[in-house]
């Protein structure tokens, strides 16, 4: 495990700050997998290395907490954060207000997803809004920008470009290809198999990555009492990661109630099943 406060002189990596669903979990019997929501900072030539001056950012769950402690830490804080949201369920958006970055007025803050920008801003409005917060989204310090982000032509985040994707899950969600010019990772979070459409897209998007990020909530046997949620499993990961041919199948999206010897059980399980699998962890580094 990589310290967090630790940056690896690489082209491009991926740290997990956050890798749990649904609700953030504390206890010493989750402590080694990490108990909080999903968060992802991208560490690229240029991009999110001290002194680049820009963060890019996969979602906000309660993991973006301790990823603004360590931002603001920095002798020369990034001055331009992007935060890109698959969807707007609460453990990806409920870490923002805990987000130190958010309040300082050197920050320019650059938040995108698939709906238009005003929806995007009224939603992470509303989780401030009293009673629910002290402080109101308008309040902050940082200078905010709301980007719609397109399911249909690249964004480019200087030598990174990202494809987003639709996945199939309840009220929608959005995956996200990453293509670096030495190494391709997808983030595919939020996504339940079955949906003939979105499988084949997600296929498509996932050929040959070095990295596949994938929604691995639930085991085999829990699925069946589950299906429709909006989340798929471990053996439905490593299906994908052989079809698609990816070098790298990372789990992700881990239950609440899965403690650290049932996610390294799940682990093993699914190493059975394709050879490059890890389960992901806080503090991980890609």
């Amino acid at each position: 495990m990589n310290p967090p406060g630790k940056e690896i002189a690489t082209p491009f990596h991926l740290r997990f700050w956050g890798v749990r669903g649904s609700i953030p979990v504390p206890g010493a019997r989750y402590a080694g997998v990490g108990g909080n929501t999903s968060c992802v900072q991208v560490l690229s030539t240029g991009i999110g290395s001290p002194g680049s001056g820009e963060v890019v950012i996969f979602d906000a769950g309660s993991g973006i907490r301790q990823l603004g402690r360590d931002l603001v830490s920095r002798p020369n804080p990034p001055a331009v954060i992007h935060i890109l949201f698959t969807h707007f369920h609460w453990d990806h958006v409920q870490g923002l207000p805990f987000f130190l970055p958010l309040y300082s007025p050197r920050t320019r803050l650059i938040l995108y997803s698939a709906h238009p920008p005003e929806e995007l801003r009224c939603v992470l409005a509303g989780q401030m809004r009293s009673p629910y917060f002290p402080v109101l989204f308008e309040q902050v310090g940082a200078k905010i920008e709301f980007r719609q982000i397109s399911c249909s032509e690249p964004t480019q985040f200087g030598d990174l470009e990202i494809d987003a994707f639709p996945l199939h899950h309840p009220q929608g969600s959005v995956g996200f290809r990453l293509v670096h010019p030495l190494r391709t990772a997808v983030y595919a979070t939020d996504h339940e198999h079955g949906d003939p459409g979105s499988q084949c897209g997600l296929l498509f998007k996932s050929r040959d990555a070095d990295v596949l990020i994938y929604d691995a909530q639930y085991t085999p046997a829990e699925y069946p009492k589950r299906v429709g949620w909006g989340h798929s499993t471990w053996l439905e990961a490593t299906q994908v990661a052989r079809r698609a041919d990816v070098k790298q199948l990372v789990l992700f999206h881990h239950d609440p109630e899965r403690e650290d010897d049932a996610v390294q059980c799940i682990e093993d399980q699914a190493r059975e099943e394709f050879a490059e699998t890890l389960a992901a962890y806080e503090g991980l580094v890609l």
